[in-house]
């Protein structure tokens, strides 16, 4: 059948814009007049109301199947006021969702630099004081710190004696676990939580993906295989094809493959799991490593010391030759690779291995890339475009980092961060993602922040104004550029025809909104193939 929408404003990129699309068979076949369209003799004619529709948004970095158990556990990024506030949302959701025998009570969200009772962490003995027989962790919202009560210490066998592995800190207080966990030393805690069966981990993806189609989500990249250290890959890739099968998997998904080892690895390319295999609902992307930590638990790894705390410079999780190992393998397979890297210390190892790769097996299309890509040097964003890197920027961090940046790294290496717009000037292809769920997939949040740099409610920034997108460069980077990411630019991202037809419609035009009001522009619906996936009530 074919369906015509008309009398509408289509975002077709720049500033032109069409009034009329047509779909057959999951993909655009015209797009033009409404008068052209008219003529075409469709079997269904669908009045867009003069709304604006542009393709449908692609989240470039995120972690689907961590959202999906960040929706069911204790949301603590709406409490994160106080210290006492955050407990408070913990012991009400234990009260109104009571752990079964065997399971934990998770939360996530909090921001120690928001609480206005405390200049701390959460630690141990705050857990505590909610329970000391129920496990509980509650994890801080950049994911890269957590703080499990004395239950959770038990059950791990953690103790003061516990060393911390490479990559990662124990945190103490006068010789005694505070509760503290950084980056991979959360992996103590997390080897030992109970992991989800099959049915459970498809419940969660269920969730995330109508979650991300209300955003006007239709694709992402989504780094799931180390969410629950106890499901191997096979069982994620099982979901996602089972959900695929049923007509149930809402979103398009490119699998940012995270592995920690490289005979874990080996064993992933050996079993046919390369880049750009499977579907067009569910494909594997690149390799996923995590360089570094956070800048707002000063894990990130920097060239220097933080200026807000000199006797620290952060976690580079692995070292050089790790690094080099494991890009190199996966280059020589032929896999893209994606490297998570905050601080310009990861970045500098992150570009080394990279550069090492690409001298010993140049491959001239590669779309190896950087995750984040925060704090950097103007000689290392000239590296990214003479090495031809990808960058998967994350607009919507502005709306906090803007108050910490020149506090943590200090006012000179601050000025050349997060400069997203140098890199796409020197022809370096910027995608836009949440990291989801270190922030909610709202797109058009990331699209405010895009253009203004600075915090959504107005009152920090604009940081470095400079680097700001136009409304269309900001548009782009959640559809085409993102596309371009996993090598998909000729099938997705654009109305176009021949395009699958995914597209999201605005309940205003972006082009015509205040900036500082950007990110309160409705998603009116999400369409995957020519089938709405989500509507506004």
């Amino acid at each position: 059948m074919k369906t015509l929408y008309d009398n509408g404003r289509i975002y077709t990129g720049g500033r032109t814009t069409a009034e009329a699309f047509a779909v057959e068979n999951g993909r655009f076949f015209f797009v033009g007049s409404r008068e052209e369209g008219a003529a075409l003799g469709c079997d269904e004619r669908v009045d867009l109301g003069g709304a604006f529709v542009c393709p449908g948004f692609n989240d470039s970095h995120m972690h689907l199947l961590n959202f999906g158990q960040f929706l069911h556990s204790a949301h603590l990024n709406e409490h994160t006021g106080s210290l006492r506030e955050m407990l408070e949302a913990i012991r009400t959701f234990a009260g109104e969702h009571p752990p079964k025998a065997g399971q934990w009570l998770v939360g996530r969200g909090w921001n120690d630099d928001y609480f206005t009772d405390v200049g701390r962490m959460p630690s141990r003995d705050d857990l505590d004081g909610i329970s000391r027989e129920i496990p509980i962790i509650a994890v801080r919202c950049c994911g890269h710190c957590l703080v499990a009560n004395s239950k959770v210490l038990e059950l791990c066998g953690v103790t003061e004696e516990t060393p911390a592995p490479a990559g990662g800190r124990i945190g103490m207080e006068n010789g005694r676990l505070d509760g503290r966990f950084y980056d991979d030393a959360m992996e103590l805690i997390y080897a030992r939580q109970p992991a989800p069966d099959l049915q459970r981990i498809k419940e969660m993806l269920r969730s995330a993906c109508a979650a991300l189609n209300s955003y006007g989500v239709t694709s992402c990249q989504t780094d799931d295989y180390c969410v629950f250290r106890g499901v191997d890959w096979r069982t994620v890739n099982q979901a996602y094809r089972e959900l695929e099968q049923s007509g149930e998997l809402t979103v398009r998904v490119y699998e940012q493959s995270n592995f920690t080892s490289l005979s874990r690895l080996r064993e992933f390319v050996s079993a046919g799991c390369r880049t750009g295999a499977g579907s067009d609902r569910f494909r594997i992307g690149p390799l996923k490593m995590l360089g570094d930590g956070s800048l707002g638990a000063r894990t990130a790894y920097l060239s220097r010391p933080y200026a807000d705390a000199p006797d620290m410079r952060g976690i580079l999780i692995y070292s050089r030759q790790e690094l080099e190992e494991m890009i190199g393998f996966a280059h020589e397979q032929g896999m893209q690779a994606a490297v998570h890297a905050i601080g310009d210390g990861c970045l500098d190892a992150v570009l080394d291995a990279y550069e090492k790769a690409l001298t010993a097996h140049p491959r001239p299309d590669h779309r190896h890339g950087i995750v984040h890509c925060q704090i950097s040097r103007p000689d290392q964003l000239a590296r990214i475009a003479r090495l031809g890197l990808h960058v998967y920027a994350q607009s919507i961090f502005l709306d906090y980092d803007v108050h910490i940046v020149e506090e943590r790294v200090g006012k000179t290496l601050a000025a050349s961060s997060y400069s997203w717009k140098t890199l796409m000037e020197k022809g370096v292809c910027v995608s836009n993602g949440s990291d989801c769920p270190v922030e909610l997939p709202d797109v058009m949040a990331g699209i405010q922040c895009a253009v203004t740099r600075s915090s959504l409610d107005g009152k920090a920034g604009p940081f470095l104004p400079r680097e700001a997108f136009t409304v269309s460069e900001a548009l782009d980077s959640y559809t085409i550029r993102g596309a371009e990411a996993s090598f998909e630019e000729e099938i997705k991202g654009r109305i176009a025809p021949g395009y699958l037809a995914d597209f999201t419609v605005l309940g205003a035009d972006p082009f015509e909104t205040d900036p500082a009001a950007l990110g309160s522009i409705p998603v009116l619906a999400a369409y995957l193939e020519g089938e709405p996936v989500y509507r506004r009530a």
